[in-house]
């Protein structure tokens, strides 16, 4: 059975890395970001920016500054974007659909917030059998009022290691343990 890989970066949106809402490491998960959209790229596999749409809430709105990407990022014309509309990046949008057309059955998953958009769509890709890698090194969080943002994320990590897998598997792993083929 041939693999078709995707790496969904979620919500690395200029309105999440404001001074307001400092992130663990940007400089560095940025950096991996970029890494890892680059291996995917020369693999001929799908990068998917996934980006929150607050239409609803007003905040995140399409085309406004805190709805774009982050100017750091790489960003290439071949890459797929989809907006989401709550922390699960499969709710109510077009993210599954495109997986299917792509006949895509594993996900490597990084980028913003490991607690909410990171957890919530790992655990609702889980449930729909997709093969799970966790970039342990490219996702990011704030700090918390009871935890510090390297808590949450090294605790998120060890949850995801942890779960119990679907007929997809879980793995979490370090950037440089990532080999496509």
């Amino acid at each position: 059975m041939t693999t078709s890989k995707a790496l969904l970066i979620i919500d690395m949106q200029k309105g999440s890395f404001i001074p307001q809402t400092p992130r663990f490491d940007t400089t560095g998960i940025v950096q991996r970001i970029n890494q890892l959209s680059s291996l995917f790229r020369k693999s001929n596999f799908s990068v998917i920016y996934i980006q929150h749409d607050g239409t609803a809430t007003n905040e995140f709105i399409p085309n406004t500054t805190e709805w774009e990407i982050l100017d750091e990022l790489e960003v290439t014309t071949q890459d797929i974007f989809i907006n989401k509309y709550a922390n699960d990046s499969f709710y109510n949008s077009n993210l599954q659909s495109k997986l299917i057309e792509l006949d895509c059955n594993e996900l490597f998953i990084t980028g913003c917030a490991t607690d909410f958009c990171v957890a919530s769509t790992i655990q609702s890709a889980l449930t729909k059998d997709y093969a799970i890698t966790v970039v342990k090194d490219a996702h990011t969080t704030g700090d918390r009022p009871h935890l510090k943002a390297n808590q949450i994320i090294e605790h998120y990590n060890w949850v995801w290691q942890h779960m119990i897998p679907t007929k997809g598997a879980i793995q979490v792993v370090d950037l440089k343990q990532i080999e496509l083929s």
